[in-house]
């Protein structure tokens, strides 16, 4: 079960309470929104108001989100990209706008539904919802990551994501010309105070560094490698957002104007970490996606760049 917080802002003021989700929360229909009304799942200050409520500034607006029901997680027989596999771990090259695990809004198509159909069986460590999920990848980015197959493995797997011994190499495309070649970003992610579907660099947030590399500067855009020293949700694309070099196609962070259809322009290229079993360490490497590479070598020909 998970709670996302809205604070009414002084624009917000008079506004309906079911209008202003319905604004707000918008991976909710508004027939999911009256349910959850009904069902006392959207409080106003920790208390239950009316859908009529007329909101005031300041108002904490608390939406409960329930997990799916254990009956809603199917497998599916989704093609997969499977780049290893052996009876512990199984790594996996995920394609942009496939979300890993069901949740509200997303009980099918997930990368989840699809191992529960591939595999024999999943750890269940992180429960119904996300069996054999180590790490996550945002729905829009592409690329590599390892599920694990029982208990054992999973244990093993998360204590070098905690410990920071994996290797996580991720390419991205950014708005502006970035003037140095290397850099090192080093700044707490939590929760944005406003909007609490989006991330962002806040005092108190967790330890989070990005360590970025220039491989190209194509006209208005830059290439960049990007190697995670830790795995905050939406990392990269907070940090580069906050030194101001947005992600292309980031509609969350970036522009409003949106480049491409695909999302942010963001893959997992490499993934390395030792085995649960044989203790040798792997490395997995994923070539950049088509529509990525279109994109660069289109932004080449309109900047000249050879």
């Amino acid at each position: 079960m998970e709670t996302l917080i809205y604070i009414v802002q002084e624009h917000d003021e008079f506004e309906r309470l079911d209008k202003l989700v319905s604004t707000k929360f918008t991976d909710f229909s508004r027939n999911k929104i009256k349910k959850m009304l009904e069902d006392e799942l959207i409080l106003i200050n920790k208390k239950i108001e009316k859908p009529s409520y007329k909101v005031k500034w300041g108002d904490i607006i608390s939406v409960i989100v329930k997990d799916p029901e254990v009956s809603d997680i199917l497998p599916e027989n989704i093609p997969l990209d499977v780049y290893y596999e052996d009876g512990d771990v199984i790594v996996i090259n995920k394609p942009c706008g496939m979300v890993v695990h069901p949740a509200n809004g997303h009980l099918s198509g997930t990368l989840v539904n699809a191992a529960l159909y591939h595999c024999d069986d999943l750890s269940g460590i992180n429960g119904i919802c996300r069996p054999g999920v180590v790490h996550r990848i945002d729905k829009d980015t592409s690329g590599l990551l390892v599920m694990a197959k029982n208990d054992k493995a999973h244990n093993f797997l998360a204590d070098q994501f905690k410990d920071k011994t994996t290797k996580r190499v991720y390419y991205a495309v950014c708005h502006g010309v970035i003037q140095q070649n290397k850099g090192t970003i080093d700044a707490p992610i939590g929760r944005n105070k406003i909007d609490r579907k989006k991330m962002a660099v806040v005092a108190g947030g967790r330890t989070a560094v990005t360590h970025f590399e220039v491989i190209e500067r194509i006209g208005q855009f830059t290439f960049i490698k990007c190697i995670l020293e830790t795995g905050r949700t939406h990392q990269i694309r907070v940090h580069m957002s906050y030194i101001g070099y947005p992600l292309v196609g980031d509609d969350r962070y970036g522009p409003k104007k949106v480049i491409g259809k695909y999302g942010q322009f963001l893959h997992a290229a490499k993934l390395g970490f030792v085995h649960p079993s044989s203790k040798k360490y792997l490395e997995f490497e994923s070539p950049l996606p088509d529509y990525f590479n279109q994109f660069l070598i289109n932004m080449r020909k309109k900047y000249c760049v050879e």
